[in-house]
C-alpha cells in the first residue's frame, strides 16, 4: 500500500542519502514510482530534495525530523493496517487505530488534513473478492497475540485428512481475499534446532506450514516462548509458500485452441493460468484461434474450468481431457434435447 510504502520511504531518509534505484529495489516498484512518491512528500510539506549527479540522490533538509506523535506501540500496529479497516477490526485494534489516527492528525497542517479528507472520501480498499463474504476466524485475536509474544500454541485443525493435533510456533498472519491465513513452524521442528542462534531463519526456510484461521477448531496459547529468527520475512515466505502451492496444485498441462474473446475471458480458470499464457503471448493464426498450454489441476476440475469459456475453447490435449469433455458436453445436449 503506498501508505506504507511512504513512511517506509521516509524512515530510510532519515538514515541519510538514497537513491531512487536504491528504494527501488528495496520497496519492489519501480523508479518511475519512487519519483512521484518524492513529490507527493514534498507535497505533504516533508523538506526532501535531490542531488544530481553520479554521488546524488534524495536527502532530507538537515535537522528536520518526523513530528513526534506520541503512538503507543499498539497504536502504531494498528496505523500500518489502516488501510484495512475490517481487517483492523477482526484483530481487535479499532479503538487503537482510531486514537493513532487522531494523534498523527493533530499534527499536520489544515491544508494536509483536506488533501487526506478527499484521499478517505474518495478512496476505499475492499479486500475481499468478487462474490467472496469475509471469513468468521474466531481464534484470530488468540493466534495475533501468540505471534505478537512470541508463543507456541497447541490447536485442534481441520483439515482434509479431518481433525488433527497441532502444536505451533505462530510466524505471521498473511490476510488474503478476506481470508487470514497463519504461517508457522512444528514446534518439533522449532525444538530441533538451537533457539539461541539468531541465525536459525535458513533452518526453517521451506518448513513453514500455512493454516487457515477460519480451519481451527481450538487454539491455547501457551506460556512457552521461542525464538523468531531475524532474517524470517513474512512477505517473501508467503510468495515462496504460494509459488510452491501453485506448483504442487497444477500438475499437468492442457492444450488449447481458443479465440480472442476465450483469451478475454481467461482469467476465469485463475491468475496462475493467466500468467503462463501470457508468459508465451499468443498469436492468432488466419482463423483466427491461438494456441495455448495452460496448467491444470485434475481432469475433472480442468474440464469444468475450460467449459465456462464455451465454444470460444476447443480442447487439443491431452488425450483424457479431451474426452472428458465429449461425455460432459453430450450429457449436457442430451439433458436438454
Amino acid at each position: 500500500m503506498r501508505a506504507s510504502r511512504l513512511l517506509s520511504i521516509l524512515m530510510r531518509l532519515q538514515k541519510g542519502q538514497v537513491t531512487a534505484e536504491e528504494l527501488s529495489k528495496d520497496l519492489e516498484v519501480s523508479v518511475r514510482t519512487i519519483y512521484r512518491d518524492m513529490d507527493h512528500l514534498s507535497f505533504s510539506g516533508v523538506p526532501v530534495y535531490a542531488d544530481r549527479g553520479r554521488a546524488g540522490g534524495f536527502q532530507l533538509l538537515d535537522g528536520w525530523q518526523m513530528p513526534a506523535t506520541g503512538l503507543t506501540t499498539i497504536e502504531a500496529e494498528a496505523l500500518l493496517l489502516s488501510g484495512m479497516p475490517d481487517q483492523v477490526r477482526q484483530l481487535g485494534l479499532q479503538s487503537a487505530m482510531l486514537s493513532g489516527q487522531e494523534k498523527v492528525l493533530g499534527t499536520l497542517s489544515a491544508s494536509q488534513k483536506d488533501f487526506i479528507g478527499k484521499i478517505s472520501a474518495c478512496v476505499h480498499v475492499d479486500p475481499v473478492s468478487w462474490f467472496g463474504m469475509e471469513e468468521p476466524a474466531e481464534d484470530l485475536r488468540d493466534l495475533a497475540d501468540a505471534v505478537w509474544n512470541l508463543r507456541k500454541i497447541s490447536c485442534v485443525y481441520e483439515s482434509w485428512r479431518g481433525e488433527v493435533q497441532r502444536e505451533l510456533c505462530p510466524l505471521g498472519l498473511v490476510v488474503k481475499g478476506g481470508k487470514w491465513y497463519l504461517v508457522s513452524i512444528a514446534v518439533k521442528a522449532c525444538n530441533e534446532k538451537d533457539n539461541r542462534d539468531k541465525d536459525w531463519g535458513d533452518y526453517i526456510a521451506g518448513n513453514e506450514r500455512i493454516y487457515r484461521v477460519g480451519k481451527f477448531k481450538q487454539v491455547t496459547v501457551l506460556g512457552e516462548s521461542f525464538h523468531r529468527p531475524k532474517s524470517f520475512d513474512l512477505a517473501s515466505v508467503w510468495r515462496k509458500v504460494v509459488r510452491r502451492y501453485e506448483e504442487n496444485i497444477y500438475r499437468d498441462k492442457a492444450t488449447l485452441r481458443i479465440t480472442k474473446e476465450g483469451l478475454r475471458q481467461l482469467p476465469r480458470l485463475g491468475e496462475p493460468v493467466v500468467r503462463a499464457v501470457m508468459e508465451n503471448k499468443p498469436e492468432p493464426d488466419a482463423d483466427g484461434f491461438a494456441k495455448i498450454t495452460i496448467p491444470i489441476e485434475t481432469i475433472e476440475n480442468a474440464c469444468a474450468d475450460i467449459m465456462q469459456l464455451g465454444t470460444n475453447c476447443q480442447v487439443l490435449g491431452p488425450k483424457e481431457l479431451v474426452d472428458e469433455m465429449k461425455v460432459k458436453v453430450r450429457t449436457m445436449a442430451d439433458f436438454y434435447s
